[in-house]
Order: structure tokens, then sequence, then C-alpha cells
């Protein structure tokens, strides 16, 4: 009696035993279904941010224009749209996951067969502001930058070329006719010195004003004590005029001196050089006939050189008269020239675009040669005190220029501004449209700009619509069809 009732005692266990073990295995069976389940409804997708059409299930680049993909935001289509009476956000419209200008005022399907995702009060578009996910934001590679105040400058290369300054070139022509009787100075390139003899020369006209000026002399000299005033003073009129004769026709003192002292009158007269300088050009001849017309000698001082310089029209705002250069040349290592600008031209190269600048140097030491070719650096005045942004945080479209403002939180908003000059380092002035500590994105402008244009259509489409209406108007369905077929570009 007592073995039956262990046996059946020890049957029931097994079969609580057997029971436990099926009931947990059904239950671990569905668990594992569910989270298959769940596992597959989660799976993340990927797109590419320029070719919204193109979704896969892992990472990679886009086969279109080969960007990196980005994640997918997955929103439930199983989850219930939030109720205002729950005291939950209120649903604005319903927009296609995949393509935000195709929005809704209801649920239902987007032309690519997805659910589409409602847009809750104060997630909806206000005007061009661009609102972006942290992760695509990041993938994106936006960087930003704040607006200053700083001093802008611009150092100014270019490349000069030696010439000789204009100021310092004299010709030297006779002002009456005659022969060469004996030239001093032969070559091109010869060296003289202010009151070196240049040549003889002999003129008939010469030899009349010499002798006209020793009568006059020698009538004065004579003249007694007893000798009328009239008389002395006509006498002393003529002899000046004789002697402002000479003078003119560029007779030295020592050559006039030397003819009242000898009272000879002689057949040739000595030219003399004017200043210091180079003989650039040559052309007197022994024995050549000489006019007034006719260009013996140019003669050119080397002791100031000028310099020409090319400039670009950007660079022309820095560039004023008076500015310091600095000028080095190849050929002379080690040594620099210290100068100033003397004259910015009033005109541009056509061919070049480029302006001439006339800077002017000391040459004490004849080092610098006309001819030679050196490099020059101008020192600007700084822009002191200006707003400035980065020169990569600026946009041209042609009719206007174009920054970005980071709002936060991952808001961005376009902003016109007007540009003033460009600085040496890399800043623009900003003349108009900035504060000073905004922020600007420096980086990923173009795909924040044209998602900003996505934006604004979205926002002209919630202005026309009517409140109460329950679909979409034609003239909406005109502009959304618009912007799937061409894009929001075009």
């Amino acid at each position: 009696m007592g073995s039956k009732r262990l046996t059946r005692t020890m049957l029931l266990g097994f079969a609580l035993a057997a029971a436990l073990v099926t009931g947990g295995c059904s239950q671990e069976s569905r668990s594992g279904d569910q989270a298959g389940q769940v596992s597959g409804a989660e799976q993340q997708l990927y797109t590419c941010g320029m070719h919204p059409n193109v979704i896969q299930e892992e990472p990679g680049n886009c086969p279109i224009c080969g960007m990196n993909l980005v994640p997918i935001v997955q929103m439930s289509s199983a989850a219930p749209a939030p109720s205002s009476d729950q005291g939950e956000r209120k649903i604005l419209y319903w927009r296609a996951p995949m393509d935000p200008t195709y929005i809704s005022p209801a649920p239902g399907k987007s032309p690519m067969g997805m659910d589409l995702v409602p847009v809750y009060e104060g997630e909806e578009a206000f005007g061009a502001t661009v609102r972006i996910n942290p992760v695509v934001e990041q993938n994106m590679g936006v960087r930003t930058a704040p607006v200053e105040r700083r001093d802008l400058q611009q150092s100014i290369r270019a490349l000069g070329r030696i010439d000789y300054a204009e100021t310092n070139i004299m010709h030297i022509h006779t002002k009456y006719r005659g022969w060469i009787e004996h030239p001093y100075v032969h070559t091109t390139g010869q060296r003289v010195k202010k009151g070196d003899a240049l040549l003889d020369i002999y003129s008939p006209e010469l030899v009349t004003t010499q002798n006209e000026y020793l009568d006059a002399y020698t009538r004065v000299q004579n003249l007694g004590v007893n000798s009328s005033s009239t008389l002395r003073a006509r006498s002393e009129t003529i002899l000046k005029s004789a002697r402002r004769r000479l003078e003119n026709f560029d007779i030295s003192e020592d050559q006039i001196q030397r003819l009242a002292a000898t009272g000879v009158v002689t057949k040739t007269l000595t030219l003399i050089s004017p200043f210091d300088g180079v003989v650039i050009q040559q052309m007197a001849l022994h024995g050549m006939e000489v006019t007034t017309e006719m260009t013996l000698y140019t003669i050119a001082d080397l002791s100031v050189i000028w310099v020409y310089a090319d400039i670009y029209e950007y660079e022309a705002p820095w560039v004023h008269e008076g500015q310091r250069a600095i000028m080095t040349l190849s050929y002379i290592p080690g040594r620099a020239y210290t100068g100033q600008i003397q004259y910015v031209y009033p005109y541009l190269d056509e061919k070049t675009r480029t302006i001439r600048v006339r800077l002017e140097f000391a040459n004490p030491d004849r080092d610098l040669k006309p001819g030679m070719y050196a490099n020059v650096k101008i020192e600007t005045s700084p822009l002191e005190g200006v707003i400035a942004v980065p020169q990569e945080a600026v946009l041209f479209s042609g009719e206007r220029n174009l920054v970005f403002i980071s709002l936060g939180a991952g808001r961005f908003a376009p902003r016109d501004v007007t540009i003033g000059i460009e600085s040496g380092d890399g800043f623009y002035e900003v003349k108009e449209g900035l504060s000073e500590g905004e922020i600007v994105v420096t980086s990923g402008q173009f795909l924040l700009d044209s998602e900003s244009k996505l934006q604004e259509s979205i926002a002209k489409l919630l202005q026309i619509r009517n409140p109460g209406q329950e679909s979409l108007t034609n003239l909406e369905r005109d502009i959304t069809h618009d912007h799937r077929e061409h894009g929001p570009h075009e």
C-alpha cells in the first residue's frame, strides 16, 4: 500500500516538471518571436541626403553621387496619434518621411508607399529656418565660428620693374645754331658730374654776343668820374643786356668772367652738364652741325629710382599714396630697400586687369639699375575695429551675399549681408547684416541652403492653405508635384 502511494507521488512529480518545462519553452519561444518582430520593425535604414529615393539597409555610399548615406530616423506607424485631449502636442500636418515637400492635413500614405509622419506644433518650418538632427549635422560636417570685431590688414606682394625717375632725366640742347668742335663725352653710359664739360661748340651767334658784351664792358670801364649819370646808366643797361644774353645761351659764370678778364673773344664755348648722372643717350659727334631742335645728350640722375608694380582690382582699396614699401632683389640677397608709394595711376589695364602703382626708392650706391626686376611688399594700413567673418562663411549667388546663422538646438537661418573689403588673413568686412557675437556657419552651407529653400517652400504652402480645409488645394498639389519632379532648386 505504501509502495503504491510512493509510486503515485513520483508520477505526479514527473508530470508537473514536464508541464513546467513545456510552458517555459513555449513562453521563451513566444518571447523570441516578439523580439524578432520588434527587431524587424526597428531595422535601421539609410538614405542619401541629395537623393531621397536611395534607401539601403546598410551604411555605405550613394550609387548616384557617392555621398555617405545617413541614417533615417524611423517613426512607428502603429503608434496612435497623440490627442490634444490628453494634454499632448498638437499635430499640425503630416508629411512624407522621404519627401518633405509632400504634406497632407490627414494621415495616409506617401507616393512612395510609406506612412506619413506627423509634424507637431513647435516643429513646423518657420520660413527659411532649417532644423537639423544632431547626427545629420555631424555627418554634414557643419562647423561654426563667431562674428567678431577685429583689425583687418592686407599684405600686398607684387613684381616690380625698376626704371629711371622721370623727374631726374634731362635732355641737353643748344639754343643756337652751330658746329661741334670737340666732344668730351663720347659714349652712352658714361658718368658725368655737375659742371663737367660736355662739348666745345662754335656758333656765329655766340661770337657776336661775346663781342657785344666786351664792347659794353669796356665802355663802362672807360667812363670817367665826370661822366653824366645818364650815360653811365645807359652803358650799364647795355652791359647787363649783353651778359643776360650769354646766360640765356647757357654760358657758365666762369666763362663770362674769363671773357671779361682776358678781353679776348673765343671761337668756341663749352657746354656744361647741369647735374650728376649717367648718359643714357648720346648724339653729339665731332664736326656735326647742331640746330636747336636736336637732342645732343640725355642724362639721368640715378640717385633716386622709380619702381612700377601692378596690383589686382581687389587689392586697390588697400593701396594709398605715401604707404611704406619694402623691396628685395634676388641678385642682391640679404638686403632690403625701403621706399614709399608715390602715385597710384587712375586707370586700369584692360588686358591684365591690374592697376599700376609707382614707388620711389633712394639709390645712393647706384646698386639699383633700371630694367631690373624686384619683389615688392606694400605695407598697408590696417582697418581697425570692424565686424568680420571668415571668408568661407559667405555664399555669393550673384544677386545676394548670404551667411547662415546658428540659432542653437540644431536650428539655422539664412541672413543677407553687405560685404566690404577682403583681408589677407581670410576674413571679410561686414558692413551690414551681422552683429558681434552671433554664430555663423563656415562649413556645410550649401546643404543648409538647399534645405532652407525646401523649408521656405513648405512654409509658403502652409500659409496659402485654408485651416478648415480637409485636403490640399490645387495650387498646393501643383507646387508639391513640381518639387517632386524638379527638386527645390530649379
